[in-house]
């Protein structure tokens, strides 16, 4: 259809349908759009960033504390992976579910329900002592997290204009994750010391006081269409969410049963299948969960990319320096977490003002030197030997890596976010934190196959030539990402801007 056709007649299609069920109905109230960060503004950005930080905690902390969960619950190398793995699938399944959900049904009504099913299931874990029911509370928190992070995210982008005062927004909304990735390394080590259900208990207080912040400073807005059939794709949610789990379920599960097994082979071609039918259901759902269209911006496109990359390359390299550090080493789980801390702390210093630096130039260019940065440390980090010393050979990765992870993590949720209508903000941001969890899948599963394939013996040097392998597939990915971000560098900062304002047109203007 010409540009623009298909959408109006989605739009028209959408409002005759909206208007044959009387169970339709609307809020009367509208976000504030700010044009500053004043003392309300902040209170409402301090409770998104305490769910963001929740998150965080719960990716990494968790990791230290397993060994003590194994020998208290008595659970066997398979079933304490899934400990790890149901977050991931919960939170990697539903996040576009998440991101839809929060645009039809409203922002600050999804961000509070996940938020309150997140401080449920956060206490649920403390307390039970059955190993199959602290899987299903992972499971669960990351579901929940699937909504809180998308819906967060769109109530900044639609609260804040796009400028100076959004890119300020998200430079401390971004700079929450980053502190919390860092911090948990050193404070889940530390609590795991005191017993390990304190690492369910400690999140529990604060996902109560977001939540009570959320009721007070998180601003009401318009619904669109809620309880009737058009609103919400039913079956574009159960196909996609299914496919989703599916993948995140066989990148998990193939390092242990073999890449070229039948199991994984079915499996990614059931992926296939599912994905396939989906795009069908997309294309002739009046009011589908994901518009397609959307993907027609190879500026969101090449974001959703890099950030695959980007955390992908971050995840792969933090698993085989925790194995270096800890297995190799000899290393505490504090002295890893304290080691590799000076990384975070560096985004948390730098990302205001690279967030300054993307007013002037845009988001392209900090984000491919961002990738190529974090290239480089992992390359160094393959220098390093079985007797090496901290300030030679770990520091100057850490450091290079934190330099990268600041010069790029802030610039690509602007730049996955910049151009696109108001109504689609959640599915945008719902699309980018897919990227990052499936890159985190993806690139972790071919690092572990690759150190498993080329460890020969269980010797010191064995698993250093098995790390060394493994870290070049995190160089890899960083500079693919770079490339996939940089393959259309505009030469001015206004031909970017008119360029994905272009690409992505708003329902509303198409309407």
């Amino acid at each position: 259809m010409p540009g623009g056709l298909d959408t109006r007649i989605s739009t028209l299609w959408s409002r005759v349908q909206a208007n044959r069920h009387p169970r339709t109905m609307t809020t009367t109230t509208t976000p504030i759009r700010s044009p500053q960060l004043t003392g309300r503004a902040w209170a409402m950005l301090i409770v998104l960033c305490a769910a963001l930080f929740l998150d965080a905690l719960d990716v990494s902390m968790v990791g230290v504390a397993l060994p003590s969960i194994r020998a208290d619950l008595h659970l066997s190398t398979s079933s304490l992976q899934w400990i790890v793995s149901a977050y991931v699938l919960g939170y990697a399944g539903f996040l576009l579910l998440g991101g839809r959900a929060a645009d039809l049904l409203g922002r600050r009504r999804v961000f509070i329900i996940a938020l309150a099913v997140f401080l449920v299931a956060s206490t649920l874990g403390g307390v039970v002592s059955d190993g199959t029911l602290l899987i299903a509370t992972r499971f669960i928190k990351g579901v929940s997290a699937a909504f809180t992070a998308p819906a967060g995210l769109s109530i900044i982008t639609t609260t804040f204009p796009e400028g100076a005062v959004r890119n300020k927004a998200l430079a401390v909304y971004t700079a929450t994750a980053a502190t919390g990735f860092s911090l948990v390394l050193v404070f889940g080590a530390a609590t795991t010391e005191i017993g390990w259900r304190w690492v369910f208990f400690l999140p529990a207080p604060v996902a109560l006081a977001a939540l009570v912040g959320a009721f007070r400073y998180v601003p009401k807005e318009d619904v669109g269409r809620i309880g009737g059939p058009s609103g919400i794709d039913v079956a574009g949610a159960v196909l996609l969410t299914g496919a989703m789990l599916l993948l995140v379920f066989t990148l998990v599960e193939s390092p242990t049963v073999g890449w070229g097994t039948a199991r994984t082979i079915g499996s990614f071609a059931a992926v296939g299948t599912i994905l396939a039918a989906f795009v069908v259901r997309e294309l002739r759902a009046p009011a589908p969960l994901v518009r397609l269209g959307i993907l027609r911006s190879s500026a969101l496109v090449r974001a959703n990319l890099g950030a695959m990359m980007l955390f992908g390359g971050w995840v792969g390299f933090q698993f085989i320096a925790t194995l270096y550090m800890q297995q190799l080493r000899g290393w505490s789980a504090l002295d890893t977490g304290l080691a590799i801390f000076p990384a975070g702390l560096l985004v948390v210093l730098l990302s205001p003002g690279v967030m300054k630096v993307i007013g002037r130039i845009g988001p392209t260019w900090p984000i491919a030197a961002g990738l190529v940065a974090t290239a480089g440390a992992y390359a160094l980090f393959i220098g390093t030997g079985v007797h090496s010393t901290y300030v030679p050979s770990v520091l100057p990765t850490a450091l290079l890596a934190g330099i990268g992870f600041a010069l790029a993590f802030g610039p690509l949720n602007v730049a996955a976010t910049q151009g696109v209508s108001a109504a689609e903000q959640g599915l945008a941001g719902g699309l980018l934190n897919t990227s990052f969890q499936f890159g985190g899948a993806l690139v972790l599963a071919v690092v572990t196959a690759v150190d498993r394939a080329n460890t020969d013996a269980v010797t010191p040097q064995g698993l250093l030539d098995g790390f060394h392998a493994a870290l070049v597939v995190s160089v890899v990915a960083a500079l693919l990402g770079a490339v996939a971000v940089a393959a259309r560098l505009p030469r001015r900062r206004a031909v970017l801007i008119e360029a994905e304002a272009a690409e992505v047109v708003p329902e509303a203007e198409a309407a």
